[in-house]
């Protein structure tokens, strides 16, 4: 066990008793653990495989190769709407984790197979997005934004388009692109937080919420 974790356990005050017995579990599968990221992280040879977490409403154990696991039981979920690579198991109950253990070994079994394998994500299976013809009138009429636009790390930029272009009508797309302006001006991705407040920064925790009270 690592000392860093230990005292990231020590402080939890929520989901501890249920992260505790998702730790034992993992553990239990032999992997090592660490911390990254301002989380428990589990390594095989070095090589990343898990990380537990939380939301306000669940407990997580979340496969950095989610993508390539087969999933026969459907209790994966994507780690966010663009994610293409990570997927994580979500719990709310101590007795939901003791009554899937053999499940949740199953899938990190699968997943330290996985790695051990050498599998790789191939992203290059992603077909290039193109921009919406919406957002390139933007760019024509405000060369700033689409220096911002392009300032972006790929993934937001991905994020966004992928937002933009579901749209199916025009007027729709533009709502969206102006919407979202400013956070792109601040070099914001759609999942990023904006108030300051997250504790799992850059992500939003949904702690913004208490603003509106």
């Amino acid at each position: 066990m690592n000392d860093k974790v230990e005292h990231y356990f020590a402080k939890l005050k929520a989901w501890k008793p249920e992260l505790t017995k998702l730790r034992d579990l993992i553990l239990d599968c032999g992997l090592e653990e660490e911390y990254k990221w301002r989380n428990p992280c589990y390594t095989d040879n070095g090589k990343n495989i898990i990380i537990l977490g939380y939301t306000k409403e669940f407990c997580t154990v979340s496969f950095l190769k989610g993508e390539l696991l087969k999933d026969q039981k459907n209790r994966l979920h994507k780690a966010g709407p663009n994610s293409r690579s990570a997927k994580y198991l979500s719990f709310t109950s101590e007795k939901e984790i003791d009554k899937n253990q053999d499940i949740i070994k199953s899938y990190i079994n699968e997943a330290i197979d996985i790695e051990r394998k050498g599998l790789k994500i191939d992203y290059k299976k992603d077909q290039e997005l193109k921009l919406p013809k919406e957002l390139i009138e933007k760019f024509n009429e405000n060369p700033k934004l689409e220096k911002a636009f392009t300032s972006l790390t790929k993934g937001r930029q991905r994020g966004y388009l992928l937002h933009f272009s579901a749209a199916k009508q025009s007027k729709t797309i533009i709502s969206r692109i102006e919407k979202y302006e400013e956070r792109i001006y601040n070099g914001k991705g759609m999942l990023d937080c904006v108030c300051g407040l997250s504790k799992r920064m850059p992500n939003c925790d949904g702690s913004h919420k208490q603003l509106k009270k």
